[in-house]
């Protein structure tokens, strides 16, 4: 199966085709999106996410928290844009032609919530067994445990896997501890 992302060129509103043939889509496990955050790896489930734009400057909200970096109009669905480098304290951003924002959307009993999130760069799609992820330590790093699903090992690097609705709660939380 092979499946086209469209994603914006930065300063424009033209847009490129980003090929995924060559990517396994059949697994017995999870796949996650993967994405860095300065030299961290971390990763979501791929379920949630809905689109991966190049970015661009959002329409800013008086007020809001540092984090968020304001909204924009996705085909009529107004979606706040978070950036996890700020929200997380993990470095400064640095928007580049890399950054990128990934859109998650979770449709459930509990919540319908759509938001995109500032990374540094789309890594890969990973394939992972349940019997790969390990639990987080729980030693005070700077993302908060609940927010980790857990980690797995991918050749030298560890990929932190997080927990989908957990981050689409990241506005609510920041604003009550801002």
């Amino acid at each position: 199966m092979n499946a086209v992302i469209e994603v914006p060129e930065v300063g424009s509103h033209n847009s490129k085709e980003l090929s995924l043939e060559g990517i396994d889509f059949i697994t017995d496990g999870d796949q996650y999106l993967t994405f860095r955050l300065c030299n961290e790896h971390y990763g979501v489930d791929i379920l949630s996410v809905t689109e991966i734009r190049g970015w661009e400057v959002p329409t800013l909200i008086p007020n809001s928290p540092n984090y968020v970096k304001g909204v924009i109009n996705l085909r009529g669905v107004i979606v706040p844009i978070l950036d996890l480098r700020i929200r997380f304290q993990i470095g400064q951003p640095d928007y580049t032609p890399t950054t990128v924002v990934i859109v998650l959307a979770v449709k459930n009993d509990r919540m319908n919530c759509t938001m995109g999130f500032v990374v540094d760069a789309v890594s890969d799609v990973l394939n992972a067994e349940a019997c790969d992820i390990k639990p987080a330590p729980n030693f005070g790093g700077l993302v908060e445990a609940h927010y980790i699903q857990g980690l797995v090992n991918v050749g030298k690097n560890v990929v932190t896997l997080l927990h989908v609705d957990q981050l689409l709660t990241l506005e609510e939380e920041g604003s009550a501890h801002e």
